[in-house]
């Protein structure tokens, strides 16, 4: 299965109690559709006595019956809970975005899509330099103060 397709047939369960387990949601989603793969992310801290971060990914075997599940099971109730069911998203790359610890324009994909070429630059500059509005920002603004019709 190519990683598009498995991602069209994964989807996000958040919201999570801790005491839900792969089983569980195994149990809950079944209905749907076969499932593949279940995973419960654990927590960053080993020593921490949660079981998982309160949320998991359910992998089906067919991109319909994840969009199936999505419509019947966001906002439904698991183990006292109202559960956020939703299509899977790709995880970020840790050098990308938001978070990363290299600047945003020295990441890779930054100036292809944000460079400009030096002939545009100058372009804008001239075209800037050619417009007929005025450089002083109240100029054309005399007589405004007098209200009423122009007399003529």
């Amino acid at each position: 299965m190519s990683d598009t397709t498995r991602l069209k047939s994964t989807i996000y369960v958040g919201g999570l109690d801790q005491g839900v387990t792969a089983h569980t949601l195994a149990e809950a989603f079944v209905p749907f559709g076969e499932v593949v793969d279940i995973s419960l992310p654990k927590p960053d801290q080993p020593n921490s006595s949660d079981k998982h971060r309160g949320f998991g990914y359910v992998e089906f075997d067919l991109p319909q019956d994840a969009k199936e599940a999505i419509d019947n099971m966001d906002g439904s109730e698991l183990y006292g809970r109202t559960i956020k069911v939703a299509a899977a998203k790709p995880q970020k790359d840790a050098n990308e975005g938001l978070g990363s610890k290299t600047a945003i324009w020295e990441q890779e994909g930054y100036l292809a899509k944000h460079a400009v070429s030096e002939e545009d630059r100058l372009a804008a500059e001239e075209a800037q330099a050619a417009s007929d509005r005025p450089q002083d920002p109240m100029q054309g603004l005399e007589q405004l103060d007098v209200a009423g019709p122009k007399p003529e």
